[in-house]
């Protein structure tokens, strides 16, 4: 037991030193400074890590010759443009985000600025920009790409996969399964009985574990993977967590039942003048509201929590003048991994949350009332 939580505190440790060191050495990749060391890099370090990207990228660091080197790997770039699909990896654009690398695919010329690709209009060989710094002379493209964020739930999926085959591999040997089913059957039990049994009733949840199940382990590992320092952010995304309240969405209003409908669309009960107005606000809730609270609740508190994390470890930059490199590194490590810890409690938390509201709205669908 000594042994297991001393490799337990360990490995929390060099988390927390490695985000340490991902934070200094790493840096907006579009900086060509270096270090992350004053209040407008730290607000752009923030600004890149909470947004998607193109490439995976683990840190940066400038070498004895001065040049920015980058440590990672490229990921597929797919783009449909005006002369068709093009394909290519993002190393083409050499870590350069403000449309100065121009990538040519022979009859169509591609460039990145702020994380977006852009076509080059007919003709031009460089990007103008106004005041602002939009560029004038090109136009978005329809972008397919495997970014950052496509990449962490690929990878979350390959581990739900691998879990629950392990799980259904130990059911066959026994009644109890071993190693990660031993893990995974306990949270198992718990989105059955705790989440989806009392919100949906006994007869009709199984029909809906599925989506319960794999929405809930979805969430709580993507989550989870954002607080190691790869980097992840991916239900800090907001179209990923429009893509999972949609799917709610679609799931309980395909599902509903005559009597939901019946007392959605003509209230009885109510005066008749009335049914109307209650119709249009019950609608306007179960398509609008309901999947609204959903989507805004996982990614405000996803990008929050990344958001403060990143905060506290730049107080060790911020406050260095005032403490000593010794004394603020101090305060930040403390404040960070306290800010951590309880960030493991939030990866579950907005999990259950997220599956429990599902289950509840389901279940407000498919209720039948009794009829006297």
């Amino acid at each position: 037991m000594i042994a297991k939580n001393s490799i337990k505190f360990l490995t929390i440790l060099a988390i927390v030193f490695s985000s340490f060191t991902a934070y200094a050495g790493g840096g907006d990749s579009s900086d060509k400074g270096g270090q992350v060391n004053t209040p407008e890099k730290i607000n752009a370090y923030i600004k890149h890590h909470l947004a998607d990207s193109h490439d995976f990228a683990l840190y940066s660091y400038t070498n004895d010759a001065g040049e920015r080197k980058h440590v990672g790997f490229p990921l597929p770039v797919i783009v449909w443009t005006s002369k068709g699909l093009k394909t290519f990896m993002s190393s083409a654009f050499h870590h350069n985000d403000d449309g100065t690398v121009i990538v040519d695919k022979g009859d169509v010329k591609l460039v990145k600025i702020h994380s977006k690709i852009y076509e080059l209009n007919e003709g031009a060989s460089t990007v103008s920009f106004d005041e602002t710094h939009h560029a004038t002379n090109a136009h978005k493209v329809l972008d397919f790409s495997i970014t950052k964020s496509v990449f962490g739930m690929l990878l979350a999926g390959l581990l739900i996969f691998l879990g629950f085959s392990a799980l259904a591999r130990g059911y066959k040997k026994g009644a109890i399964p071993t190693g990660v089913g031993r893990v995974l059957e306990p949270l198992v039990l718990y989105v059955r009985d705790e989440i989806a049994r009392p919100n949906i009733g006994e007869k009709k949840y199984k029909k809906f574990m599925p989506y319960l199940l794999t929405v809930f382990f979805f969430i709580w590992i993507l989550n989870l993977m954002g607080l190691t320092p790869l980097g992840f952010n991916v239900t800090g995304q907001i179209a990923v967590t429009i893509c999972l309240a949609l799917f709610t969405l679609v799931i309980y209003l395909s599902n509903g039942s005559k009597d939901f409908w019946a007392h959605t669309l003509w209230m009885p009960g109510v005066p008749v003048i009335l049914r109307p107005i209650l119709a249009i606000i019950e609608l306007v809730g179960f398509i609008v509201i309901k999947p609204f609270s959903l989507l805004v609740r996982l990614f405000a508190n996803i990008t929050a929590g990344h958001f403060v994390v990143m905060s506290l470890i730049a107080l060790m930059i911020t406050l260095k003048n005032q403490f000593g490199a010794v004394g603020s590194t101090g305060i930040s490590l403390v404040l960070a991994l306290f800010i951590s810890v309880i960030e493991i409690l939030v990866a579950f938390l907005q999990a259950f949350i997220f599956t429990m509201l599902s289950s509840l709205f389901i279940g407000m669908a498919v209720e039948e009332h009794e009829h006297h």
